[in-house]
């Protein structure tokens, strides 16, 4: 492994945490996720957050495997493979890296003395202060640009527009409760098909389309939480492959870790 001294940890491992792991993993870094308990991650079928729950998941060719402690991380990378912790906390341990990826949309506990180089992604941080970097996560001409100093562009509030439609193609949930879904990823709806329950309360379809993301069964959400993903486009989207957003922003990531080792050699 080209960088195997650079233990990189990543707090999140959903969509665009996925996107940073890849990225670092096939450019030479040991990588190292927590995640937590019960996964939020929608487009489960490309996080390794879902290893959490499945024991082990594959996407893109890179196989991330649940650990349980510690002491295990070192085997897994040994082996290629991406271990996944459940440790909502910074577990004690060397790392060179660490990159919050938990797209909370403000800063959590993530601080700027946790490792020598902390990136964070979107909005919430300041790098500088909170982080070294931030890595842009709003799309347009920006995406992925690596940000030394300032914070990245601030939340819009509108999901990213697929096929002219924003706000409608993600799914909510109406209350407080356990989700019960009578769809999975990969269905095809209609507008207004009932895809499941929150508590009793329907969770229809507000857009007809290729069901791309679903919170996993039995989660217990709050209301507004984003629980589901439709991609109007239909059959043409895949539901298997890691998105162009989340590339983008994973090989920022791997820009902002190559910077600071070239600063640092």
């Amino acid at each position: 492994m080209l960088f195997g001294d650079h233990l990189c940890l990543v707090r999140g491992g959903g969509d665009l945490g996925t996107g940073v792991v890849l990225r670092l993993h096939r450019a030479g870094f040991p990588v190292a996720v927590c995640e937590l308990a019960e996964p939020l991650a929608v487009r489960r079928t490309v996080a390794v957050s879902t290893a959490v729950t499945d024991g082990e998941i594959t996407v893109d060719g890179l196989t991330a495997r649940r650990v349980e402690q510690v002491a295990d991380i070192g085997s897994a990378v040994a082996l290629g493979v991406v271990p996944v912790l459940v440790s909502p906390e910074l577990p004690d341990m060397a790392r060179s890296v660490v990159v919050d990826a938990r797209l909370a949309k403000h800063r959590l506990d993530t601080t700027i003395l946790d490792a020598s180089l902390v990136v964070a992604l979107g909005p919430g941080f300041v790098a500088g202060e909170d982080c070294h970097a931030v890595v842009e996560t709003l799309r347009g001409p920006r995406l992925g640009r690596v940000i030394w100093s300032g914070p990245a562009s601030a939340d819009t509030g509108v999901p990213g527009e697929v096929d002219g439609q924003t706000t409608d193609r993600v799914l909510r949930a109406p209350a407080d409760g356990t989700v019960a879904w009578l769809r999975q990823i990969g269905d095809v709806v209609t507008t207004g098909q009932v895809l499941g329950r929150v508590a009793g309360r329907e969770v229809t379809a507000t857009v007809g389309g290729l069901i791309r993301g679903l919170i996993g069964d039995g989660s217990s959400v709050s209301p507004g939480t984003k629980i589901g993903d439709i991609d109007p486009r239909g059959g043409e989207a895949s539901v298997h492959e890691i998105s162009d957003k989340a590339l983008a922003v994973g090989g920022g990531v791997v820009e902002a870790v190559l910077t600071w080792l070239g600063c640092n050699t």
